[in-house]
């Protein structure tokens, strides 16, 4: 009986978790009928997903609450595979941002995206840990899970709702790869500080 409520409370938990971040998750829609996923990082409207979502189209941004807005690119770096939106919005729900150097192997983790189509979709599995896997001593957060077309951009969650990578691409059967919340936060510091 009480494993039974054990489960139940922390089945309850990460139901809140997800519900929480999925405020912070929007689609991102171009001309050529792409869709990926996409993270809102600060309330005033920037929004940080894969580069490879991106391309060369007129883009959209459909946030969670119904609203579609313009976006415009603001920065890219195709060695990372990311990029940086804003949208003419404030007061956006902005996700709460972990430290992927402190995530441990095994722990729980959970994606939130929009595969084949199926907006706000979640997927959970296991951190495998930090790793390079192209050699060039680029940094990814591998994870114990299926990611499909459409996950591309969205956030990979810890157990308390933070993000700690975007998740990226699959590099085996059941291994995602997701660029670490660290190197996103790098990436946007010195796009903003070259802006400036």
């Amino acid at each position: 009986m009480q494993s039974r409520s054990v489960l139940h409370e922390v089945s309850s938990e990460m139901a809140s978790v997800v519900q929480r971040a999925r405020r912070s998750v929007v689609e991102i829609l171009d001309d050529g009928g792409g869709r990926g996923a996409g993270t809102v990082w600060h309330r005033d409207g920037l929004i940080l997903t894969n580069a490879h979502v991106v391309r060369d189209r007129a883009l959209r941004v459909s946030l969670a609450d119904g609203r579609v807005l313009a976006a415009k690119v603001v920065a890219v770096s195709k060695e990372h595979d990311l990029a940086a939106l804003t949208v003419d919005a404030e007061d956006l729900p902005a996700i709460a941002v972990g430290d992927s150097r402190r995530v441990m192997s095994g722990e729980l983790v959970l994606a939130i995206g929009h595969p084949w189509g199926q907006v706000g979709a979640v997927t959970s599995g296991v951190a495998i840990g930090l790793e390079s896997h192209d050699g060039s001593g680029r940094e990814w957060l591998a994870i114990n899970m299926q990611l499909r077309p459409g996950n591309s951009g969205g956030p990979l969650l810890d157990s308390e709702g933070r993000l700690i990578g975007i998740n990226t691409i699959m590099s085996g059967p059941n291994v995602g790869l997701a660029v670490p919340s660290h190197v996103a936060k790098g990436f946007l510091t010195r796009e903003l500080e070259a802006a400036a």
